[in-house]
């Protein structure tokens, strides 16, 4: 391929992962987005096997990279498409973490093959490439297993934790400044076994409420490693995706540390410095006022606003086209309807956002926390559908506990609320919520998709 036209068509890639990430930065474009940032991978992908080399050089392997091409298919399409929502954010957290090894793995394999011929810029670029892409895999596979819940969700911390995170890091970078200074292979691959630990170390401490900001931080993570690893390869297009991610994790990372009203370094490490919270059940147990879907139907019909707050019960449940045909036979009779949308409500960034859209809800009826907030206090009835971290006012009324500080939906500034829950059993963030014993709060226990067409039936009756 003539070295012109491989360049025009990097650029094309380059335009194509651009207007990708605007496309997914809204609920109503990022379908479109999607598919851009996915032609435009594709086509970096195919282009790669046509690069110009240099004189007396060829590519090698060719058989080998299409079968590992092919395997990555055989399991990445069936994974990706019989996924349910609910394990989405798991399978993000995976899949970043096979990107962060892959770069880190790339990069050891091209270090090794220079040898001695690796100048020093390529050497610091592989390094940094190895710690960061060993750190985002190992710390991915832990936010894996606490969002899949095959260990727990609460902080992992034991006496001493800081300080071997510390020893963790100080060898990572004194193995790392070894190698630099040596170019032996030895200190590589001692560095990148350090890195492997300190990414397990460093994701231990963070909660189970906060792993979304832990997943976007390693998504920043990869992309670096990505662009490094660019370097490394002299790829140019390396070099501009993995940029990209990072830049977009990172600026992700912070708004979402905002939007859980803490630093990232208290949300990384603050569970070394929490005060103890009373095991819920140990707590005095107290009566809440539960309620039949007749009731439930009852106080939507009479209401002029209604706000749903979508949580991931509903996800669980596989609710979302139900809670859309309630809310379309409440816009039918007049009545205001509006969902709340937390920016960490579910799992993950968005999560709200693509199950809703799963469900064709109107792109115009979701609204963000900073939006709907203020309308709480002319709001009828909030209907909670599966959520309880993100409406929970401990975040506003108890210092030290692991959600205090978040913004949250002020749900209780309404008339009425209403909770859908399988039980009394605390959020994610393992905590109670006060919101349940409030005397204008209903509950309607058993499974979200089972009540909610509970619900419709009798709004039909009426």
């Amino acid at each position: 391929m003539n070295k012109n036209i491989y360049e025009l068509l990097g650029l094309v890639v380059a335009l194509s992962f651009i207007l990708a990430l605007k496309g997914l930065s809204a609920p109503k474009t990022a379908r479109r987005g999607n598919l851009i940032g996915a032609a435009g991978a594709t086509l970096a992908t195919v282009v790669v096997f046509f690069a110009p080399l240099g004189e007396g050089k060829s590519h090698h392997n060719t058989i080998l990279i299409l079968a590992a091409i092919a395997i990555g298919v055989l399991v990445g399409v069936p994974a990706a498409r019989k996924i349910q929502m609910t394990q989405m954010p798991q399978l993000v957290a995976l899949f970043n973490g096979v990107g962060g090894g892959a770069a880190a793995l790339v990069a050891t394999a091209e270090y090794l093959n220079l040898g001695t011929g690796a100048s020093t810029a390529e050497v610091v670029a592989t390094v940094f490439t190895v710690i960061v892409g060993c750190t985002s895999f190992s710390g991915s596979v832990i936010t894996f297993l606490k969002l899949q819940e095959l260990m727990t969700t609460r902080p992992v911390v034991f006496p001493g934790g800081r300080f071997v995170i510390a020893a963790t890091l100080a060898g990572v970078l004194g193995t790392g400044g070894w190698t630099i200074s040596s170019g032996a292979n030895t200190p590589l691959l001692v560095m990148g076994g350090l890195a492997l630990l300190f990414g397990v170390l460093f994701v231990l401490p963070v909660g189970g409420a906060d792993v979304p900001i832990v997943i976007s931080l390693l998504n920043a993570f990869t992309g670096l490693t990505v662009a490094a690893s660019g370097y490394v390869l002299q790829s140019t297009l390396l070099i501009v995706a993995g940029t990209l991610v990072g830049a977009s994790g990172t600026i992700l990372t912070r708004k979402m540390a905002e939007a859980m009203g803490r630093s990232l370094f208290g949300t990384l490490f603050g569970a070394f410095t929490a005060k103890p919270q009373v095991a819920t059940g140990e707590q005095e147990a107290r009566s809440v006022k539960s309620g039949s879907p007749d009731d439930v139907a009852i106080l939507l019909n009479y209401a002029q606003r209604v706000v749903i707050v979508p949580g991931f019960g509903l996800a669980v449940a596989q609710a979302q086209h139900t809670v859309r045909e309630l809310a379309d036979m409440l816009a039918a009779k007049g009545i205001d309807v509006a969902y709340g949308i937390h920016p960490v409500a579910g799992r993950m960034p968005g999560h709200m956002n693509v199950l809703l859209a799963e469900a064709n809800v109107p792109y115009e009826q979701l609204v963000e926390m900073d939006e709907v907030n203020p309308t709480f206090p002319q709001t009828d009835v909030v209907l909670v559908v599966g959520a309880n971290d993100v409406v929970n006012p401990a975040a506003k009324t108890t210092p030290g506990c692991p959600i205090y500080g978040m913004p949250i939906l002020d749900v209780s500034e309404a008339g009425n609320v209403i909770f859908l829950k399988r039980s009394m059993r605390p959020g994610f963030a393992g905590i109670e919520n006060e919101l349940l014993y409030d005397a204008k709060t209903t509950l309607l226990f058993g499974d979200a998709k089972d009540s909610l067409t509970k619900v419709v039936n009798a709004l039909k009756a009426l």
